[in-house]
């Protein structure tokens, strides 16, 4: 993902005067290209990420079209207030893309884990929350993060993940993109995990099960439209995402569902839990920890259609663990 935002930054930046790139001091080798096609308009801000986002916009004020790129954690949470008055509040159009988000970055600890960005992003007035799930999506996200003229934030992943679009899709802010059709379950994917719900819809699909699969690269605006259609209708909705279940694209679409009538839908969010893990481990292992590899979510659609309970969600872990005794 991260190198088709190097890329498109590139392609965009040539084609409008007005974009200028500012990094956290990450991504130097990445935007060489840009650098050098584009000298005075990158500007690495140094590990000041608060600064960063100020400087953006005074830039924004100026008339430019400023990105700012660093680890998701540290584009978000670290410069909330920056981006809360400085971006939101003057409706300015900054684009804040975090890079790294989710689980990427497991194996560095919770420092780098980024679960809370998009309940902190989708709670700021004026904020459009965006989600590509593969480096198709992330040409089009930025595409039109930059031409929407208000503050943006992108979720990317970092490098690897499987591409399912054959060219650059026609993204609409606010309306998914369905990759598979069904008529009983709908498996709504936001954002890097969206090769575990393609893999999952396959399978579940193999097995007799009617499985559409969407990719939601937008949280705020949801397509409440596409949403609407699937609740009454469908036997199990799911959301899958790699944030946590508190505040997150789960959530955004519980909060929709308090405002419609009610539904027969079984709904259910699956998302890391609300605990940091204690254990060393890349993403593919916390994945599995907290059930977000391909089996684990057809292992939960399955129950869901038997009618058995959803599982309680996992707390244990945000309590401090106990000293050992010396």
């Amino acid at each position: 993902m991260r190198n088709a935002f190097a890329a498109i930054m590139t392609e965009l930046a040539d084609q409008d005067p007005r974009i200028v790139l500012l990094s956290g001091d990450i991504g130097n080798r990445l935007f060489n290209t840009y650098k050098a096609k584009f000298p005075s308009r990158f500007y690495n801000c140094g590990v000041a990420e608060a600064n960063m986002t100020s400087l953006a916009a005074g830039l924004a004020m100026s008339g430019l079209k400023p990105v700012t790129y660093t680890i998701a954690s540290f584009n978000t949470i670290r410069c909330l207030e920056q981006i809360k008055i400085d971006l939101c509040y003057h409706d300015l159009p900054v684009v804040v893309v975090g890079t790294g988000a989710g689980l990427s970055y497991a194996r560095l600890g919770a420092t780098h884990h980024s679960l809370e960005d998009i309940a902190q992003m989708r709670t700021l007035p004026g904020m459009t929350v965006l989600c590509p799930g593969d480096a198709q999506e992330v040409r089009a996200a930025l595409r039109a993060a930059i031409g929407y003229g208000h503050p943006c934030y992108v979720r990317l992943g970092k490098k690897g993940e499987p591409v399912f679009h054959s060219s650059e899709p026609e993204l609409v802010i606010g309306r998914a993109i369905v990759l598979q059709q069904g008529e009983e379950v709908a498996l709504l994917s936001a954002g890097n995990v969206l090769p575990v719900a393609v893999e999952a819809g396959k399978r579940l699909a193999a097995e007799g099960v009617s499985t559409l699969v969407a990719s939601f690269h937008t949280i705020k605006p949801l397509d409440e439209e596409l949403l609407a259609g699937l609740f009454g209708r469908f036997r199990v909705v799911a959301t899958l995402e790699e944030h946590s279940r508190l505040g997150g694209f789960g959530s955004a679409v519980g909060e929709w569902l308090l405002g419609r009538p009610r539904s027969t839908t079984c709904f259910e969010i699956l998302a890391t839990p609300d605990c940091y893990p204690h254990e060393a481990g890349g993403q593919s292992y916390l994945r599995e920890a907290y059930g977000l590899t391909t089996e684990a979510v057809c292992q939960r659609i399955r129950q869901a259609l038997s009618g058995e309970p959803s599982p309680p969600p996992m707390t244990q872990g945000h309590q401090p663990k106990e000293p050992k005794k010396r």
